[in-house]
């Protein structure tokens, strides 16, 4: 085997099947095994390790589950091909990167290297749910703008995003569009007179549903995080309310504070 793989401990606690799946993964974060390269193969970790079929893939499913590896039918078990994605809070949504016409996802894309995509979109007018209505400081029923799309890095999934912008900040605007043109929809919002001053941000973590799950293409046991984010112009007024489920291995939120 062209790994350096130690070997199973008999006088380790840890039963032999958690035993390889931390050498793999001790392997995968020094880098012996990149993102996007092959695991060796079935029989290879059988014959290293001397252990039986189902110990061999017992130690691959707790790595899938940690979301460090995905299985390719036919093909083989393989690093998670993306890298993490720098979430940079404090800069994202900086009103130079509108100026230059980029939106908040091409801004992380530019950062970490990766090519970003959004392959789905679907744009709607629909009655505000309640908690949206909330944050939004609408009356109950009131109609919004409702934007969702799917984000992909290198070809991937790695998020789902649904904003919610009151109707008469959107209606006959590009809002309302697919492509809402350069610097995305808080560009649009500031051309109409909402210049943006603070944003607020919920940050969880979860398990995925089954339909996440589908939409993001990962596997049971692959945690994801969800942002609900609000942003607010000058006047202090809630101008649009963003839902995001983001898979959690593929992120490294970073925040930056003042230290007053």
């Amino acid at each position: 085997m062209p790994l350096q793989l130690g070997a199973i401990d008999r006088s380790d606690d840890r039963p032999p099947y958690r035993q390889i799946a931390a050498m793999l993964r001790d392997t995968i974060q020094a880098g012996d095994i990149g993102p996007g390269e092959q695991l060796p193969s079935e029989a290879a970790l059988i014959e290293h390790f001397g252990v039986a079929r189902m110990t061999v893939r017992q130690a691959v499913q707790e790595l899938r589950s940690e979301g460090l590896v995905i299985a390719e039918h036919g093909r083989g078990v393989f690093v998670r091909p993306m890298p993490p994605v720098r979430r940079l809070a404090s800069d994202r949504f900086a009103r130079k990167h509108r100026a230059d016409g980029k939106a908040a996802f091409l801004v992380e894309a530019d950062k970490v290297g990766y090519s970003p995509g959004v392959d789905r979109i679907r744009v709607t007018r629909a009655t505000a749910p309640s908690n949206i209505a909330e944050r939004l400081r609408l009356a109950p029923h009131a109609e919004v703008v409702v934007r969702e799309r799917r984000y992909t890095a290198n070809g991937r999934p790695i998020e789902t995003a649904v904003s919610y912008i009151p109707l008469d900040m959107a209606k006959g605007t590009r809002i309302e569009e697919a492509d809402t043109g350069p610097g995305g929809i808080y560009a649009r919002l500031e051309e109409a007179g909402h210049v943006l001053a603070h944003f607020t941000e919920e940050v969880g973590a979860r398990m995925p549903t089954p339909d996440e799950r589908r939409d993001l293409e990962v596997g049971t046991g692959v945690p994801v995080l969800t942002v609900l984010r609000t942003a607010y112009d000058t006047d202090d007024v809630a101008v649009e309310v963003c839902d995001t489920v983001k898979v959690a291995p593929a992120y490294l939120l970073e925040y930056e504070f003042q230290a007053r």
